[in-house]
Order: C-alpha cells, then structure tokens, then sequence
C-alpha cells in the first residue's frame, strides 16, 4: 500500500502523523511511504531523516494526496485539503467530525473512507485519544498557570501559593485522563484540586490515586454553579466519544466567577462544554476574555509540544497503521471490533451514530457496512 504523510496546515500545527522510525517500519513491512517536504520539521524530523528511512519525499500535499492509498493526518482536513481526496481513498487522522459539518460532507461527498483515532478502542479505553489526552491534561495547568499572572490578565496569583498564602482553586469537569492528568499536574504544583465527575467509581479511583489529596464532587448542576464559582482556574475535560461534548457550564456560571480567573476548555474539539466559549482560538490568539474571565479554546494543544506530542502519537499509531496497510481497511476492521469503531465515513455514508446524531444526519451502522464491503469482490 503507498502511505502518504502530509504537512500538516491547520495554524501552527507542528506534529507530523509518522516519525522517521514509523515510516521505516511500514516500509520493512513492504509498503511505500511518501512524506511531504517538510512535513516533521515542527517536530525536529528533517526530510533526509525519512529519505534515511526508505521514505520517498515529495514537494507538494497535492502529489502525496495523488498518489497515495491511505492518508495519514494528526488533525482534521482543511477545507485547502477537501478538494485534494480522491473517491474511496483512507483516512486515517483525528476527525472530531460532531462540530465539522463541512468537513463530514467533504468526506461524504469524495466517498473517503475516514478512520478516526479519537473513536478507537480497545476494551473501554481510547488508546489512539489516550496519549494526546495526557498531554493535554498536563497542558492545560501549565497554559492556566500562565495566564493566572497579571501581565497575561489573570487575577494575579501563583498556582502552588506560597506559606502564608493560600493556593489557587482548581477545578476539573471529568474524571478521565485529560481530568487525571491536569489533577496530577495541579497538585504537583501545590493547588488545591477539586474534580467533579459524573462516575462515582472513576472518581473512587482518582481519590486512591491522589491519596485524598484532591477532593471528588458527584456532578450536578447544584455542584458546577457551587464550584465553578470557586474556580481560579476551571479545566473542561469532559469527553463523549464521538459526541458534540455537552454544555455544562452555563453563561449565568461563568458570570459568576471572580475576575481575571481562567477557563481551558480541553473538550474544545468536540465543541466545548463552557456556553460562553463560542468560537475555537489558536495558539497565536489563544485567549479571549467574556464576564472578565479568560477563555482558553485552543484545538491542538499538544501542537505547542510537537516533539513529544509526535513521538507519543506515533506510538500508539503505527501498530493500527501497519494493520491496515497490510490486511486492507475491511479485513484490518472485521478483525478488531474496537478497530472498527473508528470508521465514522464510507462509501459516502455516516458510520458512527454519535457523529451522525449530532450533526442530525442519517447513518449507517458500520457493521452493516463492512459486512456489504465484504460482500463485495476486491478488484
């Protein structure tokens, strides 16, 4: 199969979906790589790093899109880059198609076969999600800590306090790893965590982890309105696979947080759980301020960190990738269940029920589908 690896464009997106050493193990196992010209320099991989590895190195996205089988992306196509797909090709990138109505009928209307990583699993984890949730869990204390400060906008105080000084209060909405990893995070810095989750087992779970060192809240509205008002800093780590993440926080809830506190919507991607958040920032004009409070909206967090981001990301990829190259998406698919529920478009019809619910579309399931793909002769 010929994988093609191209630059990503979305603002300042620095990952590259392969390193040097996942184009290298595709092509030992027979496959043909190409990679676009400067595709991995964000993440310090220069191009005779892939030429190295028997990769083939192209100038332009739209060659690598011409030629190539099965498309390997870390975010969601750009609208420069719907009209480059051919009917039938693969993709296999981060979709989060439940806000991306645009893009979902790009993929409809080119017929692309698109696999989306945020809705693998394995068993009840998410393991193609799992890492970039790790990072950006950990992120988003950092970037909260930042604008805390004063000359960024916030209210002016430290994250860990000092003695004497009582620390900042932070709050995490979800207790999966994005909640994990920020509470980790926080209190590695000395705040005092609370984390309001909807699981009264996951939250049992981070309690012993945490040692009781951060407080767990059932979730309810009464318990948002109380803490969200508390938050000096308030992390939005709620994840429905494949889903718009629902509003939780309420327009009346952020009015009434102090000013100059801070809001990082994690769950942006799939549309944000804060009302007030109304549109996605970028790394070059990340915050906003509504209700004097500091909105934080960035997409592609972990873009800010490209070489770890890309290294872990390759990690947890390249095993699914070298299964469709090898086996073909149908076979590779039929084999895995959890593998399965990654496809969200074929054949110009929706195959995840949760994309297709938001966005108010009819589906297919993709059992069926890959049952009639099945069917069908290979030509």
């Amino acid at each position: 199969m010929i994988i093609g690896v191209p630059k990503e464009i979305k603002s300042n997106e620095n990952r590259v979906s392969l390193t040097p050493s996942g184009a290298s193990a595709l092509c030992r196992a027979g496959h043909k790589v190409l990679v676009e010209s400067m595709a991995g320099s964000g993440s310090g991989f220069v191009d005779g790093d892939y030429e190295a590895c028997g990769a083939t190195v192209l100038d332009s996205a739209a060659a690598i899109f011409e030629q190539a089988d099965l498309i390997m992306k870390v975010k969601e196509p750009l609208p420069p880059e719907y009209q480059l797909f051919r009917p039938g090709q693969l993709l296999f990138t981060y979709l989060h198609l439940a806000p991306e109505p645009a893009l979902t009928n790009a993929l409809l209307e080119k017929k692309v076969t698109a696999i989306a990583y945020e809705t693998i699993r394995a068993g009840a984890a998410l393991p193609l999600l799992t890492p970039m949730s790790e990072i950006a869990g950990r992120m988003a204390v950092q970037v909260g800590a930042q604008y805390l400060t004063r000359p960024q906008g916030g209210k002016g105080i430290l994250l860990g306090g000092v003695p004497g000084v009582a620390p900042a209060q932070v709050v995490i909405l979800g207790s999966g790893t994005v909640g994990a990893n920020a509470a980790r995070m926080a209190l590695g810095l000395g705040a005092r965590v609370t984390i309001i989750g909807r699981s009264p087992q996951s939250l049992q779970q981070l309690d012993d982890r945490f040692n009781g060192q951060a407080a767990t809240v059932i979730a309810s509205m009464q318990a948002l309105a109380e803490w969200t008002a508390r938050a000096d800093l308030l992390i939005g780590a709620v994840l429905v696979p494949g889903a718009a993440a629902p509003k939780l926080v309420t327009r009346e809830m952020v009015e009434n947080m102090s000013p100059g506190s801070v809001i990082v919507d994690v769950s942006i991607d799939q549309g944000g759980c804060v009302e007030t958040i109304d549109h996605v920032t970028t790394h070059d004009k990340p915050v906003y301020e509504k209700h004097g409070v500091l909105h934080y909206a960035v997409a592609n967090m972990p873009g800010a960190v490209p070489r770890t981001a890309t290294l872990a990301l390759t990690n947890a990829t390249l095993p699914y990738a070298l299964r469709l190259a090898s086996l073909g998406w149908k076979q590779a698919l039929r084999e895995d269940e959890g593998f399965a529920l990654g496809l969200n478009t074929a054949a110009g019809q929706i195959t995840c029920g949760p994309v297709a619910d938001a966005l108010q579309l009819p589906h297919r399931p993709w059992r069926e589908m890959l049952d009639q793909a099945l069917d069908k002769p290979t030509a």
